[in-house]
């Protein structure tokens, strides 16, 4: 029987409780589909830095590297100041581990959760590719006369033309696979040979990003043409903000750099149902990739068992088809969809219909 040696890092608050949903269910589909998976657990986050001041240390790096997948619950403690977690754990673990591309599936499961009106699960479906170790986030910028009234604050945006190719290169591959799995699903065989089900739109802001932007287009424009089947697109990230609450039918898959990446995930999350179902992942194809809920560690609802762990479940359900455990990664959605339009009253914490671990059993009994 195969196995996988898998590391876990349930988190701060509601963290533990969504994970160990996920990862019944991750178990429950092993069983199914004939594998193993060997969890490895630690327990970085608020409260052991609160214990001993320490956030990660440089050992664990080492010892994730040995890992091909990760798995985060969430972090951010209430008692700990805002960006010494995230930055500490979440942004070193994606820099670090060289984990350069953020991937984010948006599909709405029932026309209920879509706050658009007259959307509905035909509508929304897409796949955003968002570069994950560059821009803004590089952390390269600083203060001078801090705290007086001349003071001066820079944030520099870095790009790469090794970092755009990478991402570029990876968006235009998804945009391929989408289009073979849209083919394998019966779609017309002429519209799969003219193209029309694989589409990649360029989220930018060419007109006043000048710099960094350019280069995203060049590569963009120098890229394409060796992905004959893939129609391409580009977009400002304002209109794309604009049509993800107009049209998002519109789009198939969308590359762009970390900040609006980070931005225009978000507004996806809300039209196709909230965070209570938005799972993403960062991923190094060649080394260590690690997956998560997108919602953070919600500490307000922590030990109340309301917190909704679909999320949860269907990062986990992304590990497996990242692992090559790709049928039982279908099987987790699909399980998903079933049971959100049968079962559960809403996607809102405490509005379900049943807790967070009556909603995980159901999802493990039922795949």
């Amino acid at each position: 029987m195969k196995s996988y040696d898998i590391a876990v890092i349930p988190g701060d608050g509601t963290g533990p409780e969504v994970t160990r949903e996920a990862l019944k269910v991750a178990d429950a589909a092993g069983r199914k589909f004939g594998f193993k998976l060997n969890w490895h657990s630690y327990d970085f986050g608020g409260d052991r830095y609160l214990k001993t001041g320490e956030v990660l240390p440089d050992s664990a790096i080492g010892e994730f590297r040995k890992f091909k997948a990760m798995y985060l619950g969430a972090v951010g403690h209430p008692q700990v100041k805002p960006g010494i977690l995230e930055k500490g754990i979440l942004l070193r673990l994606r820099f670090e581990l060289e984990q350069y591309i953020n991937l984010r599936p948006v599909r709405l499961y029932r026309t209920q959760d879509c706050p658009i009106k007259d959307k509905g699960p035909e509508h929304v479906d897409f796949l955003v590719v968002r570069e994950n170790n560059e821009g803004l986030y590089a952390g390269a910028g600083g203060n001078l006369f801090k705290g007086t009234p001349h003071e001066v604050a820079i944030q520099e945006s870095i790009n790469t033309r090794r970092g755009v190719d990478r991402c570029l290169k990876y968006a235009f591959e998804a945009a391929e696979k989408r289009r073979a799995g849209k083919a394998w699903k019966g779609l017309k065989a002429e519209d799969t040979a003219a193209g029309k089900t694989a589409q990649l739109t360029l989220c930018g802001k060419t007109n006043v990003l000048t710099y960094a932007f350019d280069l995203w287009w060049r590569g963009f424009q120098d890229m394409a043409p060796s992905y004959k089947s893939v129609k391409t697109d580009y977009a400002h990230v304002d209109a794309i903000c604009m049509w993800f609450v107009k049209n998002p039918e519109w789009f198939d898959v969308i590359v762009t750099d970390n900040m609006f990446g980070d931005i225009i995930t978000d507004l996806a999350a809300m039209i196709q149902g909230g965070l209570g179902v938005a799972a993403g992942g960062n991923i190094n194809p060649e080394g260590t990739s690690m997956f998560e809920p997108m919602g953070g560690s919600a500490p307000k609802y922590t030990g109340q068992n309301v917190i909704n762990p679909i999320a949860a479940i269907n990062a986990a359900g992304m590990m497996l088809d990242f692992l090559g455990e790709t049928k039982a990664g279908e099987a987790i959605e699909s399980c998903v969809v079933r049971i959100i339009n049968e079962k559960v009253q809403s996607l809102a914490a405490g509005k379900m219909g049943m807790g967070t671990t009556q909603l995980g059993d159901l999802i493990a009994s039922q795949l």
